[in-house]
């Protein structure tokens, strides 16, 4: 059994992407706000640092190597690919065009930043396809 189905990360990453702050209560015709994968891995690495230590990586950043964030971002868009419009989670992409710095806060408050700005890698984007039923 993978460590996606073991931990259940899907429902993890779920639970992550819910509490996505909305600015406009009312909503917006955008929708819901997407994440990065930076800011997913963040998000579910507070709530469920186990993800992260069974797969032996950190949450990311330049110079990190494999990380937390590169494996969601992997998993989510393969389950996107082959789940369609059925699939709770929907990605798109921040063009790298022109950024030169994102800066996040890690898990522990410390500032770190993305690896991606400045490569020939576009920045994934996730948002819950749509709200989830409470329950």
């Amino acid at each position: 059994m993978s460590i996606w189905e073991r931990l259940s990360v899907q429902e993890k990453v779920r639970e992550a992407l819910g509490t996505v702050t909305i600015v406009n209560e009312s909503g917006h015709h955008f929708g819901r706000p997407y994440m990065t994968a930076y800011q997913l891995a963040i998000k579910v690495d507070r709530a469920h640092p186990e993800i992260a230590k069974e797969l032996k990586a950190e949450v990311g950043g330049a110079g990190k190597g494999y990380s937390l964030a590169q494996y969601l971002a992997h998993q989510l868009s393969q389950r996107i690919k082959s789940g369609g419009d059925d699939f709770e989670i929907e990605g798109a992409f921040l063009s790298n065009d022109d950024v030169r710095r994102l800066t996040y806060s890690g898990p522990d408050g410390e500032p770190f930043d993305s690896s991606l700005t400045g490569t020939g890698f576009d920045i994934s984007l996730f948002r819950l396809r749509r709200p989830h039923p409470a329950g």
